[in-house]
């Protein structure tokens, strides 16, 4: 007694990419964060954000003092 493969899934490109540019914008928007912000580029006064992305910065390799 022999079963049928069920058929591959497909999932079409078209499907796709807006969530893959949506999250490689978020993706950018939080490598800035972690890696930029808080230095000469800094969005945001004071060290607030510099403060809650810390450890990230360490655990990217980032130097930041």
């Amino acid at each position: 007694m022999h079963h049928a493969a069920p058929p591959p899934l497909t999932l079409p490109v078209r499907a796709i990419l807006p969530w893959a540019a949506f999250f490689g914008i978020l993706m950018l928007i939080l490598l800035y964060f972690v890696g930029a912000e808080g230095g000469t580029a800094a969005v945001f006064s004071g060290e607030g954000v510099h403060e809650w992305v810390h450890d990230g910065r360490h655990l990217l390799g980032f130097p930041c003092h």
